[in-house]
């Protein structure tokens, strides 16, 4: 549904990371990890296109959630320009979310830049559960939300390409060598498409339980348009699956990736 609800915290993270908590009793009231809100960016005739942008956190409790994002084209630059007590206009909450794992399981998420935001709703919400999360980052500069992590999180493991936070290199390889001697009931895993497809098909290969949540560019956000569309398996053959309605979160191994 469309809403209009109010800002109540605007931060920057880090260069270009931007975070816009807003208050929504209707959207915290249903939403769960994995899912995204479409957002307005401006509220004259700028970027008519909305944004789609994953739900990071949620405070039931103040009825608010936190939306972070990248500004890296028009649109993104228009939303820096809100201010905590603006009015922003929402959809949501939309598409589907994590499949959530029971009391007692061990998981894993493997996030990559600005791939680790959902992640976080995921581990915040689950309970009684042994929890591994895996962060790539491409040099200390671009680290954000470690300490939201490491409180969600029974452990906690950042890599950066440059080396120059945490372990040196693609976060995939201090996951697998963790998986060498772990054997995770789930993992999830969102980020860039390479390091979401090494995740995925990795697990595949081992059998174990996985879910990618895919980041796609989307144009209606309601599965009208067919722009976020992604490849699937769909029996002995192929077929294609709107990423904003269908998804974004898909069973690792329906995925087709080229």
């Amino acid at each position: 549904m469309d809403f209009r609800e109010r800002i109540v915290k605007t931060e920057t993270l880090a260069k270009d990371i931007h975070l816009i908590r807003i208050r929504s009793e209707q959207i915290t009231g249903k939403a769960v990890p994995g899912q995204f809100v479409n957002v307005r960016c401006s509220n004259g005739l700028d970027a008519y296109l909305r944004r789609p942008i994953s739900i990071c956190s949620v405070c039931p409790t103040d009825k608010t959630f936190d939306i972070v994002y990248m500004k890296r084209g028009k649109g993104t630059s228009l939303l820096c320009g809100f201010c905590e007590g603006d009015m922003i206009d929402v959809i949501g909450p939309l598409g589907s979310g994590f499949t959530m794992p029971s009391a007692g399981e061990k998981i894993a998420v493997v996030g990559g830049g600005i791939g680790i935001f959902p992640l976080l709703y995921l581990l915040e919400s689950c309970n009684g559960v042994n929890k591994t999360a895996f962060l790539g980052f491409r040099s200390k500069d671009a680290v954000v939300m470690k300490d939201a992590f490491e409180y969600a999180s029974n452990k906690l493991v950042v890599a950066t390409d440059d080396g120059t936070f945490g372990v040196k290199g693609f976060v995939t390889k201090p996951f697998f060598d963790w998986l060498n001697v772990n054997r995770p009931d789930r993992v999830y895993t969102c980020g860039p498409l390479p390091m979401i497809k090494s995740v995925a098909e990795h697990c595949v290969k081992k059998k174990i339980f996985c879910e990618v949540s895919m980041e796609q560019r989307m144009g209606c956000g309601i599965g009208a348009c067919l722009v976020c569309s992604c490849k699937v398996k769909e029996g002995p053959d192929f077929d294609y699956a709107r990423v904003c309605k269908d998804g974004p979160v898909f069973p690792a191994e329906k995925l087709i990736f080229e």
